[in-house]
């Protein structure tokens, strides 16, 4: 039976790997007496089925391959666990060894899919439990979410690759229930005109796209009010009516001096807006404090954010969310925490207006190529221009057709990384036409900036060069097969910097290019 995909539901199915993470870990296990599950996994499990998720596992079994149990006795520990833990929707099996070359065994996400098929599902509304990072990178690999839970054999570099960590199985499953209700509003409302805020670049305020068309199923009209940066990006947003476009000097990265002439107008512009009510969208080092005191002045009754900072009677809802969660999941909390949900039948993924992009570029003769975007909006984040160069070589000599694509001002480092071996587009696509040519492609692969959320948006599959400045679980692509790349534990880890404070840019300059033709392999695949 098929899970009805409406409703505000991030989550349908829960995946967890057997060995180490459901049970303790017994190598070659084929004996039933040697079965001892992980503590609080019972009532964890039973959690998992009182909120009415799907539960299955997806378990490496090479001692098949390998003959060292035989499938009757794999399948007697299977009952085994059964009877300790109760009932599983499926159980999914890869008997292969890894010289086999399979399509299965993780970190391939063969698994994942067939997981997800079996539960009636698909991979983005799944979360895999797992304790090594080939279960996390099978995940990503297949759309779904992951969490790791470290056991001793797990690898410190996976931890530090990992998008969210949990401390043991009952840790990661109440997180699980609670980010799953944390997109349900508590009371259900509706509204007249709200303005929703999202004053940052482009990728910002793609991420944030879920969050607003939430309040747009509740209200009659939205009005969204947005900087320079991100104009293009408002543009592309379903559920917004209206956009009303000035630069916040609180937010903007490059501000200038604050000027009372310049507040003067946006007060007499947010007044102009007539709004009922406004839900501001930050990040989580942001403070939506300014901007609710010039809405309390021009008469908005009721407003809401996320603020860590006593807001004092700035705020009707104050709502908090945990660090780390991911941007879409964040927006979409703080509109169910003033009242607002998504449209029955409307997926908690990002999305953008396709009447806005009429598909792939002209220079483009057919679907199915790989883009390369060497650029990123903020310098640190961005792969050294040298090993953007080998990346196109290497995709090219593996017979990929590769397009460049990058900014205006960007074009000089375009013809570089492209050179004689891929299409140059550089300069050539604003972010409209981007978004047709990133719909085209069989893989993109991009550092963390807006074109990265781009890709998720259209459903194109994404090799994420990661400088990890800021968490890969907050800022990665999110819905969307991902393969991760580069060094998560570089000293740049968690910095926040613009630009580089490590010499030499070791998490994305030490890359090989084969990875990158592996890991869009693995997502081609699929």
């Amino acid at each position: 039976m098929e899970i009805d995909p409406g409703g505000p539901r991030l989550f349908d199915a829960v995946l967890l790997d057997r060995d180490g993470t459901l049970v303790e870990d017994v190598p070659y296990n084929g004996d039933p007496e040697k079965v001892r599950p992980v503590p609080g996994a019972r009532a964890a499990l039973d959690a998992v089925r009182a909120a009415g998720l799907r539960l299955a596992v997806v378990t490496n079994q090479s001692g098949l391959a390998k003959g060292l149990f035989t499938e009757a006795q794999m399948q007697a520990v299977h009952a085994r666990i059964e009877e300790l833990l109760g009932p599983f929707d499926a159980w999914l099996v890869c008997p292969h060894d890894d010289g086999d070359r399979c399509a299965c065994r993780k970190p391939a996400p063969g698994l994942v899919y067939a997981a997800a098929r079996e539960l009636g599902t698909v991979p983005r509304r799944c979360v895999l439990i797992g304790d090594i990072g080939r279960d996390v990178t099978a995940a990503l690999a297949a759309g779904a979410q992951a969490v790791l839970v470290p056991t001793p054999v797990t690898r410190p570099e996976e931890v530090d690759a990992a998008p969210w960590v949990a401390a043991d199985l009952p840790g990661a499953v109440a997180e699980i229930l609670r980010r799953q209700a944390a997109v349900v509003p508590r009371e259900p409302r509706r509204a007249g005109t709200v303005l929703v805020v999202r004053s940052d670049s482009a990728g910002d305020v793609l991420v944030t796209g879920p969050g607003i068309r939430a309040v747009a199923a509740g209200a009659q009209r939205v009005v969204l009010l947005c900087g320079p940066h991100g104009r293009a990006a408002a543009e592309l947003l379903p559920g917004v009516d209206e956009i009303v476009e000035h630069r916040l000097p609180w937010i903007d990265p490059a501000p200038g001096p604050a000027d009372p002439d310049d507040i003067a107008t946006l007060t007499a512009t947010l007044a102009g807006v007539g709004a009922d009510e406004a839900v501001i969208f930050t990040s989580f080092h942001q403070s939506p404090l300014p901007l609710a005191l010039l809405l309390r002045t021009v008469g908005v009754r009721r407003i809401a954010a996320i603020s860590d900072d006593y807001p004092g009677s700035l705020l009707d809802v104050r709502h908090r969310v945990p660090v780390g969660v991911p941007e879409p999941e964040r927006a979409l909390s703080l509109a169910a925490a003033a009242g607002f949900a998504l449209a029955d039948g409307d997926e908690p993924t990002l999305r953008v207006r396709a009447d806005r992009f009429a598909g792939s570029n002209p220079a483009l003769a057919e679907p199915g190529y790989v883009v390369v975007h060497p650029g990123a909006s903020v310098p640190a984040r961005a792969c050294p221009p040298r090993r953007c160069a080998e990346i196109v070589a290497a995709l090219a000599d593996a017979d990929h057709r590769v397009v460049v694509t990058g900014a205006p001002d960007e074009r000089e480092l375009t013809a570089y990384v492209a050179g004689d071996r891929a299409v140059d587009l550089g300069g050539r696509t604003p972010l409209a036409d981007l978004a047709g040519v990133l719909a085209g492609a069989r893989a993109v692969v991009v550092g963390n900036t807006g074109p990265a959320h781009l890709a998720a948006a259209v459903g194109t599959p994404v090799v994420s060069l990661f400088a990890p400045t800021v968490p890969f679980g907050q800022w990665g692509p999110w819905g969307v097969p991902t393969v991760r790349l580069g060094d998560a534990a570089a000293g740049c880890r968690d910095t926040r910097a613009s630009f580089c404070p490590v010499p030499d840019h070791p998490c994305l300059a030490g890359l090989d290019p084969g990875e990158v033709v592996d890991a869009v392999g693995v997502l081609a695949s699929r």
